[in-house]
């Protein structure tokens, strides 16, 4: 199974274990709206929350590319606060796990 494939089971199955089990325990997530940086501790620990709110929701995601190295997808997802947004994430890929992730966001509301 790829690690888009995964990430996708994780997600739909808000198995925060098996998520976290994808991240390289170097890995760092930036959000390019923000310039914000954090570790994977700090991410898993605010994407836990994050997956188990009801109202955010992925509500289409699609993988642009993806090999060994590199992973590109594009995503339409729903936050509590009700806003909605264009995501394109860019996750670079060592010893089959993430260990940059950043994204890209575009308010849709």
């Amino acid at each position: 199974m790829s690690v888009y494939e995964k990430l996708q089971k994780s997600m739909t199955d808000k198995d925060m274990a098996a998520y976290s089990e994808l991240l390289h325990d170097d890995c760092v997530f930036v959000f390019h709206k923000s310039g914000r940086k954090f570790s994977k501790s700090e991410w898993v620990s605010m994407a836990t929350g994050m997956i188990a709110n009801e109202k955010f929701v992925q509500n289409s995601s699609r993988c642009v590319y993806e090999n060994d190295d590199i992973l590109v997808t594009h995503e339409f997802m729903s936050y509590p606060d009700d806003t909605k947004e264009a995501v394109m994430a860019v996750a670079m890929i060592k010893d089959g796990k993430i260990i940059r992730y950043e994204t890209g966001a575009t308010t849709l509301n």
